[in-house]
């Protein structure tokens, strides 16, 4: 898992298992340096319009940022919203991953079971909505 998948992941990961497993990565190990505290502010959401897929602004989100650095490595993390602890909690997980092999394993096994959860409500959301496509015949 390449660290762009695993920060969306963790992005969007329950902010108790996020939280949890920071905590269980700072046991015994040094404390980390906070080179940017969890910050709220707007970001601007750009969507593509699916018929001429052309770009627009759709409006502003609330989202939280962090920045960490772990024994030399840096960990990054957005996530939307206000929930700073959650927030540095990711970071701190990004920053673990890049530093520990060990640690890299937990943080890409609680990415890929919030991978499996995201795929399975997506699949739930398209069952759903099966019985309503319309499928148009040519004549």
């Amino acid at each position: 898992m390449n660290r762009e998948e695993r920060t969306a992941l963790l992005a969007v990961a329950e902010p108790d298992e996020v939280i949890d497993l920071a905590d269980r990565c700072l046991a015994g190990a040094e404390p980390p340096s906070v080179l940017r505290a969890p910050e709220v502010g707007c970001v601007s959401v750009q969507v593509r319009e699916p018929v001429v897929r052309e770009r627009f602004l759709l409006g502003d989100v609330l989202a939280c940022r962090a920045e960490v650095e772990l024994r030399g490595a840096r960990g990054w993390a957005m996530r939307l919203g206000d929930d700073r602890p959650a927030t540095l909690a990711a970071a701190l997980l990004d920053a673990a991953a890049e530093a520990d092999a060990a640690l890299a394993a937990e943080v890409e096994e609680l990415c890929l079971r919030v991978a499996d959860r995201h795929r399975a409500a997506e699949e739930a959301e398209w069952a759903e909505l099966a019985p309503t496509i319309v499928e148009f015949e040519e004549l």
